[in-house]
């Protein structure tokens, strides 16, 4: 975040220099508001850019195996360009290289979930997904597979036919 904000205010300072040096150039004919409205068009044009680019920028840096299942596109009042283009803010990513299946029944899968989302950490946890039966549950204290594959302490979840996480977990490795 510290650096985003050195990076908008360096782009306000590239953009005033600009202005400031074509208003010398014109022989002062520029208005002098011009390098404040450069500066501002600086920090605002990078923060726009910033918001949009930073689900690429993240999704892009994640390691081979890990792929994004979900992500969240939003408008929001305080910036009126994103009901235009809405801005990705939050996604999900299934990290299928630690996939694991249950040594009795490979149809029970287990994996770890990363939740990003933008300005805050990232959360992490595991689900399970019963590929034969369309289910999944979100692992949680109590949670337990017992070793003929039956779990305990929780109740499935039946998600949709076309849901991103349980065809994603189920997918032939």
């Amino acid at each position: 975040m510290a650096l985003e904000l050195i990076a908008a205010i360096v782009c306000a300072f590239a953009l005033a220099g600009i202005a400031l040096l074509a208003r010398k150039l014109s022989g002062n004919r520029l208005p002098k508001w011009l390098v404040s409205v450069a500066a501002g068009v600086g920090l605002i044009g990078f923060t726009i850019w910033s918001e949009y680019d930073w689900f690429s920028r993240v999704s892009g840096e994640l390691p081979e195996g890990v792929e994004v299942v979900w992500h969240a596109e939003q408008a929001m009042p305080l910036r009126p360009w994103t009901y235009l283009a809405p801005i990705t803010t939050k996604f999900v990513a299934m990290d299928r290289r630690a996939m694991a299946q249950h040594p009795n029944n490979a149809d029970l899968r287990m994996a770890r979930l990363y939740n990003f989302a933008r300005w805050q950490p990232v959360v992490d946890g595991l689900m399970i997904f019963d590929c034969a039966g369309g289910r999944q549950v979100m692992v949680q204290d109590g949670v337990e597979i017992t070793p003929d594959g039956q779990l305990n302490g929780a109740e499935w979840a039946t998600p949709a036919a076309d849901d991103a996480f349980q065809n994603a977990a189920c997918r032939a490795q």
